[in-house]
């Protein structure tokens, strides 16, 4: 059944955050979490191909569309999101689970398999943010310097005043690399519809929060690392050094792909992670 075709259901953890989640398929659990403007739809590309193997669940993040939750917090980060993540598995009488995160949704993964490896089987984790890792060299910095003055910060800026319209805009446009006026109006229709979700990480006091080196290092289920090779500087700048930072983590480039790997290539995006998680569960088995 096409992804579309579904209707997201609503749980309610036990702290009073819902989440809508849709779940379709048999087999190992399997679930997609989405990045900072996107929703339980955005795994679209791969819903039917994974769905045919695996038990998927795609589900909303905290302030992501349709989510009703207030945002009353600037503490909101991929820590927060992996403990979301942690109840809903709860929820759902998921003990173990692959995650297959796209850009925050790749942030989130790792940090769950962090907090929570007994819970993660796998990770697929496609260009996260990680903003501290591109910080540490001198070449890294200046790229990820300078997104965050020509971007970031202005959106915060744009946040702040309540201008949320320009706040997605200035935000779409660092993160894939583009004038704002040059981005799809059905893509910035559909980042409005999680603008709230821009707006909870773009005003976070830790937006960007540090994962261990050591830690990752020494995770010990299959993580694949995936990047697009036409994408923004930032975003190579971080593959980069998270890939060095994770030597065991398979890292792959993603040819005729920039930011969003999964849906702008999603046929090469597909085998190469059913055939990382063919041999990584075979090799666990």
């Amino acid at each position: 059944m096409a992804l579309l075709d579904l209707t997201p259901n609503p749980v309610v953890l036990p702290d009073g955050i819902e989440l809508h989640y849709v779940r379709a398929g048999v087999g190992n659990p399997l679930i997609f979490i989405h990045g900072a403007m996107g929703d339980w739809r955005a795994c679209g590309p791969q819903w039917e191909t994974f769905t045919a193997r695996f038990d998927c669940i795609s589900y909303s993040r905290r302030y992501s569309h349709p989510n009703p939750n207030r945002m009353d917090t600037r503490k909101h980060n991929a820590l927060v999101d992996a403990q979301d993540l942690k109840a809903l598995m709860d929820a759902l009488g998921i003990d173990q689970a692959i995650l297959i995160g796209s850009s925050y949704g790749g942030f989130t993964a790792l940090a769950m398999a962090l907090q929570a490896p007994d819970r993660v089987r796998a990770v697929v984790s496609v260009e996260a943010p990680m903003m501290r890792y591109a910080l540490q060299s001198e070449s890294g910095a200046e790229i990820a310097r300078a997104f965050l003055e020509d971007s970031a910060l202005p959106a915060r800026e744009a946040f702040e005043r309540g201008d949320d319209a320009e706040g997605v805009a200035i935000l779409t446009g660092g993160i894939v690399g583009k004038a704002p006026q040059d981005i799809p109006a059905a893509i910035m229709e559909r980042r409005m519809l999680n603008a709230k979700a821009a707006r909870s990480l773009a005003l976070s006091d830790d937006e960007f929060p540090w994962l261990e080196t050591a830690d990752l290092a020494a995770l010990p289920m299959p993580v694949m690392l995936l990047s697009g090779a036409q994408t923004a500087p930032v975003h190579d700048a971080i593959f980069r050094a998270v890939a060095d930072a994770m030597p065991r983590a398979r890292a792959h480039k993603v040819e005729g792909a920039g930011h969003s790997v999964s849906q702008q290539a999603p046929e090469v995006f597909n085998r190469l992670v059913l055939e990382f998680l063919d041999s990584s569960l075979a090799e666990a088995a």
